[in-house]
């Protein structure tokens, strides 16, 4: 099978990986990843995607140093041998999808993965807050329980009766003793249409049993909200497909409103579309300023603001903490270095590089690292993260008691 960059043939590939990637000549094909913490399961994600709008002068470098095709005789050998002596059972599909993980693990960066079908579509669902699920925030309670942070209003847990603070005992029988968010998260979401049964602990002594049928749930990326004396609040979880609609109308709401400020908060958020970040920041920053810039093998491309800025000039304010990654530090970065807004917060993740996501015929996918990530003054994103203008720490005691110091001091400094 042959590889293809744009209309240049890079070599073939023995039928033992059958891979086709054809890109269009002069343009950048498929997403680029370029995020850094998780959503609920999926820690290290965060998504740059370019979409075949950005033009590029010139070809993708290629990896100096590698073949034009690789020599599979000793892959061949280890085949054979696993094939005769393996106790156990294995399917050719299995043995090809190990190979072409194994070819992004060989990269040994973090970043660089190949998705089968099943989780590449995982993948992209993840990054859009859609899942099969009951629609309900878990976390853990001091004492290190499976507590409900919160149902998502009209989903399934809500309208079974799923509270705030109610504590998961048991799901489909298991114990959740001893077991992780992500692993709990795992185990109740599934199927649309399929049911899960969680025993609960509803103020430390009422007992229930909820039987909660899955459905596919679409988070919304952006919320907002009008806090005291006319600020105006927008949270964005992810940037994902509809977060640069729902900013915007987030914007208009604002400008409607008159708003005297306005807290962006970008906390916990791991990142998610290059154009959605750029969507974002031209809210406040004036057209043609710039975003960002990548430098890598994709060459130098520069991101600018695309038009709008309804929101430069009211006083603004970003929440930034040590789980803001990739394209929320974009955000933030391009937000402060062009004089739109302060930070305040901690140091975000640090996660400044860019993946292409590139897409194959048979559903899979593969998660290359391209570039690294610079913000409009210059510096490297990446390993550094962003230093806010104002350090604001909560608490393990501000924590429990649900102050949050960093909001406050949001509103303190726009109330000033």
């Amino acid at each position: 099978m042959q590889v293809k960059k744009g209309e240049n043939e890079i070599g073939e590939m023995s039928a033992v990986v059958p891979i086709v990637a054809t890109k269009p000549h002069g343009s950048r094909a498929g997403k680029l990843i370029a995020g850094g913490l998780a959503l609920v399961v999926v820690f290290g994600l965060g998504v740059n995607v370019g979409n075949g709008r950005i033009s590029i002068a010139s070809q993708p470098h290629e990896q100096s140093g590698l073949p034009t095709k690789l020599d599979y005789s000793s892959v061949n050998d280890v085949y054979n041998a696993i094939k005769e002596n393996y106790n156990g059972t294995l399917t050719a599909t299995q043995m090809t999808d190990g190979l072409k993980h194994g070819l992004a693990e060989a990269t040994k960066d973090p970043y660089t993965e190949y998705f089968t079908a099943a989780e590449a579509k995982s993948f992209n669902d993840e990054l859009n807050n859609s899942f099969s699920g009951i629609g309900a925030e878990l976390g853990q309670d001091s004492d290190g329980n499976l507590q409900v942070i919160a149902p998502i209003s009209g989903f399934p847990a809500d309208k079974a009766g799923l509270k705030a603070q109610d504590l998961i005992a048991s799901i489909d029988g298991t114990s959740t003793s001893g077991m992780s968010v992500d692993a709990a998260v795992n185990k109740i979401r599934g199927k649309a249409g399929t049911k899960v049964t969680l025993d609960i602990v509803r103020d430390k002594t009422q007992a229930l049993t909820l039987t909660i049928t899955r459905q596919n749930i679409q988070v919304p990326s952006v919320t907002t909200k009008t806090l005291d004396n006319n600020i105006g609040y927008m949270q964005i979880s992810t940037f994902a497909d509809d977060t640069a609609k729902l900013a915007q109308a987030a914007a208009d709401k604002f400008k409607q409103q008159n708003v005297k400020g306005i807290v962006l908060d970008l906390r916990d958020d791991p990142g998610g579309l290059l154009d959605a970040a750029v969507s974002v920041s031209s809210l406040w920053v004036p057209q043609n300023k710039l975003i960002v810039e990548e430098k890598g093998t994709i060459g130098d491309v520069t991101h600018d603001a695309t038009g709008g800025d309804e929101l430069n000039g009211i006083p603004t304010v970003v929440l930034v903490d040590a789980g803001s990654a990739s394209a929320s530090e974009i955000t933030a970065g391009a937000l402060h270095d062009n004089n739109v807004a302060r930070i305040i917060g901690v140091k975000s993740y640090g996660k400044g590089v860019v993946q292409q996501l590139m897409n194959f015929p048979d559903g899979s996918e593969l998660k290359v690292t391209v570039a690294s990530w610079y913000r409009p003054n210059g510096s490297s994103i990446n390993h550094k993260g962003i230093t806010p203008d104002q350090i604001v720490t909560v608490s393990d005691a501000d924590a429990k008691a649900k102050n949050d110091t960093q909001l406050k001091a949001a509103e303190d400094y726009l109330n000033k």
